[in-house]
């Protein structure tokens, strides 16, 4: 499976690493180009400001879009949360992908960073351990979106068909699972993609019988 991720700015080589070790193929992804062949994309952390200005700034907006429109599975870490929002109190959206309004750098600054143990029920018993930079929380979800985790009664994790955000930096552990959720989801969409092709063949080849 081939994973990309946006290497525009923030926590690239550490996505990669763990996309490697979940048994995918992690690619850094710059140009338009970059997203041939995609499953799915990780968005990182880093200064939100800073990656969505470079996304528009080369065009990559049109390829995340039509990515997220084929169903293919984006995952949004930190910065990449607050880029998949529609809503960002303060300032404009980005891609506006997810139905959700976030704050940015509402756990406070770089050297007020933490770790916290959560109760992820989609991850299975094991708490796990998430780590806060300057990270965003989300305020509001609309409707279709699947809380997936709260801290301190704020949502810092979430689902919404194939987009999943995280507040938190996953790939700064050795805990792999919200990685492996990504390819799961990746896995799931291809699958019903092959089902959906092998359906529309089967029509055809019914067709031409027929004549």
């Amino acid at each position: 499976m081939k994973a990309g991720v946006l290497a525009v700015q923030g926590a690239v080589t550490e996505h990669i690493k763990m996309l490697e070790k979940c048994g995918a193929q992690g690619v850094p992804v710059k140009r338009g180009q970059d997203f041939s062949g995609l499953e799915a994309l990780i968005i990182p952390g880093g200064e939100s400001t800073t990656i969505g200005k470079l996304i528009r700034k080369f065009g990559l907006d049109r390829p995340i879009n039509e990515m997220a429109a084929e169903g293919k599975p984006i995952y949004g870490t930190c910065a990449g949360l607050v880029l998949l929002a529609e809503e960002i109190e303060g300032e404009d959206p980005y891609l506006g992908l997810m139905n959700l309004r976030v704050l940015r750098n509402a756990f406070g600054r770089q050297r007020e960073s933490f770790e916290a143990a959560l109760e992820v029920p989609i991850l299975g018993e094991e708490p796990f351990t998430a780590v806060f930079i300057r990270a965003p929380y989300i305020n509001f979800a609309g409707p279709e979106v699947e809380v997936l985790c709260r801290f301190q009664d704020r949502i810092v994790a979430a689902r919404q068909g194939n987009l999943l955000v995280t507040s938190f930096h996953p790939e700064l552990t050795e805990d792999d699972r919200f990685h492996r959720l990504l390819l799961e989801m990746a896995r799931d969409t291809s699958q019903k993609t092959g089902s959906k092709q092998d359906l529309q063949g089967n029509k055809k080849a019914a067709a031409a019988a027929n004549k």
